[in-house]
């Protein structure tokens, strides 16, 4: 897996390639928002349901391993107040 950063405003993002595909690191881009709070800036943007829908379609299609039943469960709590989601989860 080659890695490289790219600046983008002042802000260094790391850049994955794999198999002619790359990644972006979001929680460089989140930095770029909060320094100190980068982890928050994510757990926000992931408990938005239009941002859960677009990875769980990301993960069926590149993830032989994805387990759709337990995403359902996710996806149908997402978006009401109590709703939270972190990448660990």
């Amino acid at each position: 897996m080659a890695k490289q950063k790219i600046e983008v405003k002042g802000t260094e993002i790391l850049v994955f390639s794999k198999e002619k595909e790359d990644y972006i690191s979001l929680t460089d881009i989140a930095r770029y928002k909060d320094s100190e709070r980068s982890d928050y800036i994510l757990q926000n943007w992931m408990r938005n349901r239009s941002t859960l829908e677009f990875i769980g379609l990301w993960e069926q299609l590149h993830n032989p391993d994805f387990n759709s039943i337990e995403f359902d469960g996710f996806k149908n709590e997402s978006g009401s107040n109590s709703f939270s989601m972190t990448p660990k989860r």
